[in-house]
């Protein structure tokens, strides 16, 4: 009863329990469909190249009672890992790098739980391939043997590649590097190795070949790019000898000596032959097949010659043997022969020297004439010698050399053995001169070479040299500089020019001549070379100083060279100075000087330059002249009129001066012009119109010009002006509505500004001045008075004195623009000054007239 007591409870309890259970349902994946991205990953295929973290697939599933689910993944034991997933969302992600090669299909058990069950599945996932893999050869490395004689077109060997990738990616084909180069084929497919049709392979020329092969995949997707993949490996192929070549001499050709000495039986020579096949060689053996007569016989193993007589029983000189090598098969039979020529010759002990030989016999000197400079290389035919040594062997080598001028010839051969022809060639064509030798003597020197005796002889070579015409004249400067004087008479020797030509006979005479634009006046002597003037030239050093041409040296055949000549005419003293006029007249004002001037025509100094003197004056100690300047002034002391009237009593204003103008050349020449000078004072105050009117003194129609041109200057600027404001006004198109009228101020009596004629005469008092009258009118010699400006009165000058000289000229006149000016008074009046003089007063006024018309005529707008 106990124990049905505790089990009624408990199985109540389990009865509770199995009913909840059975209400709570499992969640469960969705199924996926093909190329599906969410549900169990059932039929999920991955590329192998897929990076590592790609989100490559997310769980999804459900739970009947909608609780939330959690996704898992798990592996067997010792399997990689390759995915993780995050539990919330179901996403999948790569987390290592997949390799179809390695492992083409991952298990992987995935789940979804609801908290209280747990679904798990296991799904397998296909590894899809990408071309990543490269062809790799198989069994290398690759070493072929191929005998020699194989036939062109035979395949020789098969080499393999594998490439572990599937389709195009796994497929392979094969070619060679350098197929031109080559002397095999391989097919593209099959991987076998040919030798190319036509090609023969040859163990003497070439006993191994390396041949560089490629393999290269078809290609296909790696990373979303198309790849193709290549290896290469080389094949060695190692050619095999075959017996196909017959024996061969080495060191031929073969001469021998046997000597006065020789004993029977000594060994002279040894030939030596080997077999073409140098693979497998076979065994040599030796014969002499005729030309020994009985007295030579060779060993058939070793190919060595012995002499089987002594040498005085030996009845030639020379011998001509013939040897036969042949090859010995290993079976004992004889497969191929070669033959090769032993010339022995029978000599004596050294005792004899070299010895040259001309035509007739031994000689010891050469002679030969030859032109100079012949060709670089060429052989001197004329001389025919030959050098002979009647030993035999080494007893008849020696050497051959040229002993003299060093570089111009060389000897051949340098090396001699019994005998040889001697060439002499040409090495230095242009030492070969016969402007510096004549002749050219050499020795030729034949000395033994190993002999202790050391034999030698010696012959004269003398080469006679003719002349050519190899030379261009050449003048001894390459300028000439001469001078000559502007009064040399026509025919007159310039200067001489000498060109030399070092050839002989005709080809060294030299022709002169000259040419160019400064040649007209010359002439030159066709041998002597000496430059004259033409006969009928003139020199002028005023109209041309400088002459240039050049001259020209020449031979027979017209070879010629060219200098320049540079030639000076010097200037001659051949011109005076000369006045513009001889008698002259000019005006002085005590302290100003007047100035006189000669011009000399020649063109150099010190012909033209002039010294001037005063050779006559009355009185003497009135003036100075300046020696260079031609200035001429008054005694420093002279400082007025009155002065001079104290120094002579001479009291007419004009005064003459005989003024001499002589130039410096050698000899001197001198020209004389009477001078006279009208002394007068000072009488206005400096300034510009003053010293324009003293200047126009002697030339009143200069003064005239003047004032024409700045009245016509005017005028235009008034009829510009008038046409610009009636232009302006026809164009506008205003109406003004009220005019201003401006009232014309009333006209004063038009104000005439005249200057009367400037008045100089020419009287006998010299302090005669100038009177100026002034009409009244005002400051701007325009006709209109100013508003409220009164004209000051002129004031009214004294009355002239009663001139000390009589008027010697009628009076004449100079027009101005505001007074006039007259000499109508006397130097006494018009030399008082103050504030309140005359003098000072009508100055002032005319100069102030001067400034304002100036200021005037530069601003129109004034």
């Amino acid at each position: 009863m106990k124990h049905i007591r505790h089990f009624v409870p408990s199985l109540f309890l389990s009865f509770v329990h199995v009913c909840l259970v059975q209400a709570n349902y499992a969640p469960y994946f969705f199924d996926n469909g093909d190329r599906s991205t969410n549900g169990n990953m059932a039929l999920l295929s991955l590329s192998e190249d897929t990076p590592v973290g790609t989100h490559v697939y997310t769980l999804n599933g459900t739970d009947p009672e909608g609780d939330p689910v959690t996704y898992g993944l798990a592996y067997e034991a010792g399997s990689r890992r390759y995915f993780s997933v995050d539990e919330n969302l179901g996403n999948v992600t790569l987390v290592e790098e997949l390799d179809r090669e390695k492992e083409d299909e991952i298990e992987v058990i995935v789940s979804i739980s609801d908290g209280l069950s747990t679904v798990s599945e296991k799904v397998r996932i296909l590894v899809t391939d990408a071309n990543d893999e490269s062809p790799e050869f198989i069994n290398t490395p690759y070493i072929v043997q191929v005998p020699e004689n194989t036939p062109s077109g035979s395949s020789i060997f098969k080499i393999e590649a594998v490439d572990r990738d599937t389709g195009s990616g796994g497929s392979i084909t094969y070619f060679l590097q350098n197929i031109h180069a080559n002397k095999f084929t391989i097919d593209r497919h099959s991987g076998v190795l040919r030798i190319k049709t036509g090609v023969t392979l040859d163990y003497e020329k070439s006993r191994t070949h390396f041949v560089i092969v490629v393999a290269k995949d078809g290609g296909g997707k790696l990373r979303g790019d198309n790849k193709v993949f290549s290896a290469t490996t080389t094949i060695t192929v190692n050619v095999e000898d075959v017996q196909d070549t017959p024996p061969m001499f080495i060191g031929t050709p073969y001469y021998g000596y046997v000597y006065e000495d020789t004993l029977a039986g000594s060994e002279v020579l040894t030939v030596v032959a080997l077999d073409g096949d140098r693979g497998k060689p076979n065994s040599i053996r030796y014969c002499i097949v005729n030309g020994d007569e009985g007295s030579f016989e060779i060993s058939n193993t070793t190919g060595a010659i012995s002499v089987i007589k002594s040498p005085n029983q030996l009845k030639k000189e020379v011998y001509e043997l013939k040897v036969q090598a042949s090859e010995v098969s290993q079976e004992g039979g004889i497969s191929d022969n070669a033959f090769a020529a032993v010339t022995i010759r029978v000599v004596d002990l050294n005792n004899h020297p070299p010895t040259f030989y001309g035509e007739n016999g031994p000689q010891n000197r050469f002679e030969l004439t030859m032109y100079e400079h012949p060709p670089e290389g060429e052989i001197l035919r004329g001389l025919k010698i030959t050098v002979n040594d009647s030993d035999q062997g080494a007893n008849a080598k020696f050497n051959l050399r040229l002993v003299g001028p060093g570089g111009i010839f060389r000897v051949v051969p340098q090396t001699v053995l019994n005998e040889a022809q001697v060439t002499v060639i040409v090495e230095n064509s242009a030492a070969i001169d016969y402007e510096k030798f004549k002749v050219l003597t050499f020795k030729l020197l034949a000395i033994e070479v190993n002999t202790p005796e050391r034999f030698s002889s010696t012959a004269d070579v003398a080469i006679r040299l003719l002349d050519t015409n190899d030379n261009v004249p050449k003048f001894s400067s390459d300028y000439y500089i001469a001078r000559i004087p502007e009064n040399s008479p026509g025919g007159s020797n310039v200067v001489a020019v000498t060109a030399t030509d070092p050839d002989s006979g005709l080809w060294g005479e030299v022709k002169y001549s000259i040419y160019g634009t400064g040649a007209d006046l010359f002439l030159i002597h066709p041998s002597t070379g000496i430059i004259y003037t033409q006969p009928w030239a003139t020199l002028d050093a005023e109209v041309n100083s400088k002459y240039n041409f050049y001259v020209k040296a020449e031979d027979t055949d017209g070879k010629y060279s060219l200098a320049e000549v540079f030639i000076t005419v010097l200037d001659v003293n051949d011109h005076s100075p000369e006045f513009n006029e001889n008698i002259q007249e000019k005006t002085m004002i005590i302290g100003s000087p007047v100035k006189i001037e000669a011009i000399d025509q020649d063109a150099e100094e010190p012909n033209n330059i002039v010294d001037y003197s005063i050779m006559q004056a009355d009185p003497a100690n009135v003036f100075d002249i300046d020696q260079s300047t031609g200035e001429i002034k008054l005694k420093s002391y002279i400082r007025s009129l009155d002065i001079i009237h104290n120094i002579t009593k001479n009291k007419d204003c004009i005064w003459s001066l005989v003024v001499q103008a002589k130039d410096r050349g050698s000899p001197s020449f001198s020209t004389t012009a009477v001078l006279k000078i009208d002394i007068t004072e000072e009488t206005l105050h400096k300034g510009p119109m003053a010293a324009f009117l003293m200047q126009t003194k002697d030339n009143p129609m200069k003064a005239l010009g003047v004032l024409a041109g700045v009245m016509g200057i005017m005028v235009m600027i008034t009829v510009m002006i008038s046409t610009a404001m009636f232009w302006r006004n026809k164009r506008s198109n205003k109406v003004m509505p009220v005019r201003r009228i401006i009232k014309k101020r009333q006209a004063h009596p038009p104000r005439s500004v005249r200057m009367e004629w400037l008045k100089l005469r020419r009287s006998s008092n010299a302090a005669e001045k100038f009177m100026v009258e002034e009409d009244a009118g005002n400051e701007n010699s325009n006709n209109n008075a100013r508003a409220g400006a009164a004209v000051p009165p002129v004031p009214t000058p004294p009355p002239p004195p009663v001139p000390a000289c009589a008027v010697a000229a009628p009076a004449w006149h100079l027009p101005t623009v505001s007074g006039s000016l007259a000499p109508a008074f006397s130097n006494r009046a018009l030399k008082k000054k103050g504030p309140g003089g005359a003098h000072s007063a009508l100055v002032s006024e005319l100069k102030m007239k001067f400034e304002k018309r100036n200021a005037a005529l530069e601003d129109p707008h004034i």
